[in-house]
């Protein structure tokens, strides 16, 4: 029987959508692929799961590191020879003082584009061999509400917090599109998922009406674990459609 295998980039912290994913698939029967640009953060969390059980790995990720991205793929094709699920969930640091596009700090834009858009079009060029291999891979996009913000001129918010994520969010959702078109022909799937306000740092204390990790997971667990049929070039939360 061939392992289900998922990676999952930007698992370093224990309170993290990313972790909360990955404890997910694996009770799912995944063997987990944990990633960060520092594996020594990752490789705890990829511990605590081997001892509750479930087959984890720990490996080194940098998104803006080209020679990173091959060393993973090359993991992956000695370790499995396929990847089945392609989560890229690594997102630059938010930028909350800038409230507009006038302000914002065009060095922080350019440093989200780098994490959220850049990196992820690269990784999945690069694993796409693995991703192939698979019977019927999925990639799954973790985007954010903020990007209706820039693609509708939504006022969510009084006024546009965090352009440069904003920003990125947006293009982010124009490559799931880009990249659904692409593989229309192979049976992968490409979908956003916004996880909604998650308490991903309770211990700051600014959070405290957000939901937990384990739920927000949930929404980006169900686009990675989508039937044949299933929606490919979409933008949900928990299921659902956003637009």
């Amino acid at each position: 029987m061939t392992t289900k295998t998922a990676l999952i980039t930007g698992t370093s912290r224990a309170g993290g959508i990313g972790f909360a994913v990955a404890h997910q698939l694996a009770e799912q029967g995944y063997h987990v692929i944990l990633t960060a640009r520092d594996v020594s953060r990752a490789e705890p969390l990829a511990a605590q799961l081997r001892h509750d059980g479930y087959p984890a790995t720990a490996l080194r990720l940098d998104l803006t590191d080209a020679s990173s991205l091959t060393e993973a793929t090359e993991h992956l094709t000695r370790s499995f020879g396929h990847l089945d699920v392609l989560i890229n969930n690594a997102s630059d640091v938010v930028d909350f003082t800038a409230l507009s596009a006038l302000e914002a700090d065009i060095d922080a834009v350019r440093s989200a584009l780098d994490i959220d858009v850049l990196g992820p079009w690269q990784l999945v060029q690069t694993m796409l061999p693995v991703l192939t291999a698979a019977p019927a891979a999925r990639i799954v996009n973790v985007s954010s509400v903020s990007a209706l913000q820039i693609a509708a001129g939504l006022d969510l918010r009084a006024s546009l917090r965090a352009p440069a994520h904003s920003f990125a969010k947006h293009v982010l959702n124009v490559l799931t599109e880009v990249l659904a078109r692409a593989l229309k022909d192979t049976p992968i799937l490409v979908n956003s998922v916004d996880p909604g306000d998650t308490a991903t740092h309770p211990e700051r204390g600014d959070e405290a009406d957000a939901r937990p990790a384990s739920e927000s997971a949930r929404g980006i667990v169900w686009a990675a674990t989508l039937p044949h049929d299933g929606p490919t070039g979409g933008f949900f939360r928990d299921g659902v459609p956003l637009t």
